[in-house]
C-alpha cells in the first residue's frame, strides 16, 4: 500500500489560478461569447528585450562548443549573476549583502515553498489576509496548518489587510515564528512604508521570529520613499530572509529565474536549542535537492544588470503600471473602493453594489468578455473586491477599460 501525504486531503480541491483557468476554457467554448481578454493573471505579455535575447542566444552557442560547455552549475547559481545582484541590486543602495548569501533559483514560487524544508513542522505561520494563495497551500502540505474550520486553519494566524488600514497587516496578538510579508502585496498592490516594517522587524526580533518577505513585485516602486528591499530596515539580516523574482521585471515568466537572500547573520534552532545559522542550511537543502537554474537563463538574468537590460526593466515595468492605473482611475471614478495601481501592477477593486467577489467576476467575464480575479480566493478579507492586472498590452488594456465602463454605466 502506497502511503500519501494526509496533508493534501487538507487542500482546496483546487488551485486558484487552476480553478480560473478552467472556468475560461469552458467560456471559450462558447462561439456567441465576447472575445476573451485576460486581466486575471499575473502574467507578462513579453517580448523579452533585445539584450536577454542575445545573451541567451549566445548561451545556446556557448553550449554547442566543446571549449564553452557548461554541464551542471553551482546549486547556489552562477558567480557572474549572483556577484551582479549583490553589486547592483543591494550595495550600490548600501545595503551589504555578500553574493555568498544570494541563491539562484528558476523562479521565485519554488523557493517559497521549498523554504518550508529547513523549517519545523511546529512552527506557527502569519499570512496576510488577503494574500497569495501558495503560502497558505506551502504551509498545508507541510503540515502547519492544523484544523480546517470554516474557511481558515487553526494553527496559521491570518493577518488582516483592509482598507481602513490602507491594507497594511496588523501585527499579531501573540507569538508566531513564521512570517510572510508580500511589498508591494499580491493582490492588493499595497506597499508597506518603511515605518510598518521598522514595526515587522522589531516584532520579529522580540518573538524571534523569521520574516519571508516577498519582493517580487519591487521594481514597480516608483515612490523613493518606499522601501524596496526589507534590508533598507536596520536589523532585518537577523530576522528576514528575501525572495525576488525576474518574471514581473525582465519577462521572465516563461524563462524561470529568480533569486532568495538568506544573509548569514539569520540563526534558528533545533529542537534541541542548538543554535543554527540558516544559510549553510538552505545551501545545503539546495545542494540535495536542486541542481541549479539553467546556464541560458541565468545569462538572461545578468543581461538585465547591462544599461540596456536596466533600461527595457524601467520600460516594460512603466507600461505596466500605467495599464493599473488607467484601470484604477476607472474604478475610482465609479465610486469603487480601490488601491494598487501606483508602484504596483496590480489593482484591487471592491464592489460598492453588495455582490459577491465571484458574482462580479461572473458578471464583468459573461457581460464584458473581462476575465478578473476574485478577491476571495486570496482571503477571507478579499470577499467583495476582484484582482485587476496591468500586465497587457496598451491595447487590450483600453479596450478592456472601454468594456467595463459601459458594463458601470447600467450598475
Amino acid at each position: 500500500m502506497i502511503l500519501v501525504n494526509d496533508n493534501f486531503k487538507e487542500l482546496p480541491a483546487v488551485y486558484l489560478f487552476t480553478q480560473i483557468s478552467r472556468i475560461l476554457a469552458k467560456y471559450k467554448e462558447d462561439k456567441d461569447a465576447i472575445p476573451l481578454i485576460r486581466m486575471d493573471i499575473g502574467d507578462v505579455p513579453g517580448p523579452v528585450a533585445d539584450c536577454v535575447a542575445k545573451a541567451m542566444h549566445k548561451a545556446v552557442d556557448d553550449l554547442a562548443k566543446q571549449d564553452t560547455f557548461k554541464g551542471y552549475g553551482p546549486e547556489q547559481g552562477y558567480a557572474f549573476l549572483r556577484d551582479i545582484i549583490s553589486q547592483k541590486d543591494y550595495k550600490e543602495r548600501g545595503i551589504n549583502i555578500d553574493p555568498s548569501e544570494i541563491f539562484i533559483n528558476d523562479g521565485a514560487k519554488c523557493d517559497l515553498g521549498n523554504l518550508g524544508d529547513i523549517l519545523s513542522k511546529d512552527c506557527k505561520v502569519a499570512v496576510m489576509d488577503p494574500s497569495y494563495p501558495a503560502y497558505i497551500d506551502d504551509n498545508v502540505i507541510d503540515g502547519r496548518e492544523g484544523k480546517l474550520e470554516g474557511n481558515k486553519y487553526s494553527r496559521i494566524t491570518y493577518l488582516k489587510c483592509k482598507a481602513e488600514n490602507n491594507f497594511f497587516p496588523e501585527l499579531p496578538e501573540t507569538n508566531v515564528d513564521l512570517i510572510y510579508i508580500c511589498s508591494p502585496n499580491n493582490p492588493t498592490g499595497s506597499v508597506l512604508p518603511k515605518a510598518e516594517l521598522d514595526k515587522w522587524v522589531e516584532y520579529a526580533k522580540e518573538n524571534q521570529s523569521l520574516i519571508i518577505f516577498d519582493s517580487a513585485y519591487e521594481a514597480y516602486i516608483r515612490n523613493p520613499e518606499l522601501p524596496k528591499s526589507i534590508y533598507e530596515i536596520e536589523g532585518a539580516k537577523d530576522v528576514a530572509i528575501e525572495i525576488r523574482s525576474f518574471s514581473k521585471t525582465g519577462g521572465f515568466t516563461g524563462i524561470r529565474c529568480g533569486y532568495s537572500v538568506v544573509p548569514k547573520e539569520l540563526m534558528g534552532v533545533y529542537s534541541t536549542g542548538e543554535k543554527v545559522a540558516l544559510n549553510p542550511i538552505w545551501s545545503r537543502r539546495q545542494t540535495t535537492k536542486f541542481n541549479g537554474a539553467s546556464y541560458i537563463s541565468q545569462r538572461g538574468a545578468e543581461a538585465l544588470y547591462s544599461e540596456e537590460g536596466r533600461k527595457s526593466v524601467i520600460e516594460m515595468t512603466d507600461k505596466f503600471i500605467l495599464n493599473a492605473s488607467n484601470l484604477r482611475k476607472m474604478f475610482e471614478n465609479a465610486g469603487w473602493k480601490v488601491t494598487g495601481g501606483t508602484d504596483s501592477p496590480y489593482v484591487w477593486a471592491g464592489n460598492p453594489y453588495g455582490m459577491s467577489s465571484y458574482e462580479v467576476f461572473e458578471k464583468i467575464l459573461k457581460e464584458c468578455g473581462i476575465s478578473t480575479t476574485p478577491g476571495s480566493g486570496f482571503g477571507e478579507e478579499g470577499e467583495g473586491y476582484i484582482r485587476l492586472s496591468g500586465f497587457n498590452t496598451k491595447e487590450n488594456t483600453d479596450k478592456a477599460i472601454e468594456r467595463i465602463e459601459k458594463w458601470l454605466t447600467n450598475h
